[in-house]
């Protein structure tokens, strides 16, 4: 019996896909390209790069997002308005309409790896409809071959059903809409469908970690990391948009990942093999590395617009969304570390994207104020990142990931405060969101002042620096950086209206307080006391 037999049984057995016309098992990239044209599933750039459009959905469906509960998970998952309960019955019958729906059709298979620490891997299959989404797939996770492995039929632990054309009927199925992210914790499955955008398929697999690792002790976190020439991890929080991806990929830092990162005993390790950057605006100047991405064979470019008769790339054009993607292995990255793993950290720095404009671009927090801000989790949902937000939104989003985390928030809180004293890690605040004036008024902070003040904060150059408390939210703003003009540090001096200014900062610090009184009784007294100054009750 061939290979592909003996899965195309393991796969009726186990999943109750018996009647599948075709399964393409562990193509290559350069297969999987050619499979792709060939089926119509996409387009060639000018510099042979291939271009998908995703439709509907070109990003995440937060609403549409379920975990099925059951005896296994009722107890441990963190239930609500983030994750949507879905009763066994309606899994089944979802599970079986998807099962017939898949009949006689075609199927792209790929055995991948989540988690670079051997000890803490996830074996994962993703079983898709269309080659791009197989291709997508073995960019975004480890890739066995790689390693000169090879999984066995029945060694992935995690199984991803993606069949994104398939619509879900909510009257029969429990849904809220045809689109529909299941996740069945107890039975190590995945269902995804109605929707065509493809980070629904590496987020699942997020989710499904930040259920399991914290369970044995290990750090889940949706953060970027890079490590200098002296071994020093830096890690950095922050949702879609703050700019984990780019300040990340630093030319004279070694890329550990850019998204999605566990804190073992060993040290950090990334979950992926790949980069998913937002390539809207991307310019060679500002973002070398990752621009060089979007002209190089084996990405993977979601909803760009192209030139219909010259297939060259209009990066600036937003007409299809502001979440315009690049999926590609993190190995175009010059010196990226794959599969990524290096010590612990030296410093954590947790990204915010003001929309209020009010925030320090950058200050030096105490162990309670990052455990504060790590719980709060502020930013701003950037347009295009989830359905119907078109544009910058404050919002709270604990532990700089909400969305994806299955367990209650004090678990991640309580291991990151553990890590960061039993490590002495230097804890960093940095606005990349507005200056001057919130959004509408004032101005994105400049990417090149952000460099260089992380790289100030990394090199260990703010460590003797002179610091001020701000008056409004109380955190130590350093009074000088290298290459930084004194008043860009100072968000107060940027606005050109004073009274403005307080109004709106004040405005914020009241919302910090608000959110977090959902927190406050499982917090000790000096994580309370490390909220803003201002609009205490």
């Amino acid at each position: 019996m061939s290979t592909t037999a003996i899965l195309a049984d393991y796969l009726a057995s186990t999943h109750g896909l018996d009647k599948l016309q075709n399964i393409h098992w562990n193509q290559s990239s350069p297969v999987l390209y050619e499979q792709a044209l060939n089926r119509n599933e996409g387009k060639i750039s000018a510099d042979g790069v291939f271009v998908a459009y995703t439709g509907t959905f070109t990003g995440r469906a937060p609403n549409d997002k379920f975990i099925v509960d059951d005896a296994g998970s009722h107890d441990k998952v963190w239930w609500g308005k983030v994750n949507k309960s879905m009763t066994e019955a309606h899994f089944e019958r979802i599970l079986n309409d998807a099962q017939q729906f898949l009949a006689g059709k075609e199927v792209f298979v790929q055995d991948l790896l989540a988690g670079a620490n051997e000890t803490d891997e996830l074996p994962v299959r993703i079983i898709t409809q269309y080659a791009w989404h197989a291709l997508f797939a073995r960019n975004m996770f480890i890739r066995p071959d790689d390693l000169n492995r090879q999984l066995a039929v029945d060694e992935p632990k995690f199984t991803v059903i993606h069949v994104p054309d398939m619509q879900a009927d909510p009257q029969a199925h429990g849904t809220y809409s045809g689109a529909f992210v299941l996740l069945n914790l107890s039975r190590g499955l995945i269902l995804i469908g109605g929707t065509h955008y493809a980070g629904e398929i590496k987020k699942s697999i997020f989710s499904v970690l930040n259920y399991l690792l914290p369970q044995r002790g290990i750090m889940s976190m949706h953060a970027s990391a890079n490590v200098g020439t002296d071994g020093d991890v830096a890690i950095l929080f922050g949702l879609s948009g703050t700019g984990k991806t780019t300040l990340s990929a630093d030319p004279n830092r070694a890329l550990i990942g850019d998204d999605e990162h566990g804190w073992s005993d060993d040290g950090v390790f990334n979950l992926e093999g790949g980069c998913y950057a937002k390539v809207i605006n991307l310019s060679a100047d500002q973002e070398p590395l990752i621009y060089k991405t979007t002209q190089t064979f084996g990405t993977v470019l979601e909803n760009v617009v192209m030139d219909a008769a010259t297939r060259k790339l209009n990066l600036d054009d937003n007409s299809l969304t502001e979440n315009t993607r690049a999926s590609y292995p993190i190995t175009q990255i010059p010196g990226a570390l794959y599969p990524g793993k290096a010590g612990h950290p030296k410093h954590i720095i947790m990204l915010t994207c003001d929309a209020f404009g009010v925030l320090p671009p950058i200050s030096k927090l105490t162990t309670e104020q990052a455990m504060y801000h790590f719980i709060s989790g502020y930013t701003a949902k950037v347009a295009g990142t989830e359905k119907g937000v078109t544009e910058p939104t404050a919002t709270f989003s604990t532990c700089f990931g909400a969305p994806f985390m299955a367990l209650h928030p004090s678990v991640y809180a309580g291991l990151l405060g553990q890590k960061i004293n039993e490590h002495g890690v230097s804890c960093w605040l940095v606005n990349t969101g507005w200056s001057g004036g919130s959004y509408g008024t004032g101005k994105r902070m400049n990417i090149h002042h952000t460099r260089s003040m992380v790289n100030a904060a990394l090199n260990g150059e703010l460590d003797t620096v002179e610091t001020r408390v701000d008056p409004i939210f109380g955190l130590n703003i350093p009074t000088s950086c290298p290459n930084v003009p004194a008043e860009v540090l100072d968000p107060a001096s940027t606005w050109t209206d004073a009274t403005a200014y307080q109004a709106k900062a004040t405005q914020l610090a009241t919302a910090f307080h608000q959110n977090f009184t959902a927190y406050s009784d499982g917090v000790s007294a000096a994580i309370l006391d490390a909220a803003p100054l201002a609009g205490r009750a």
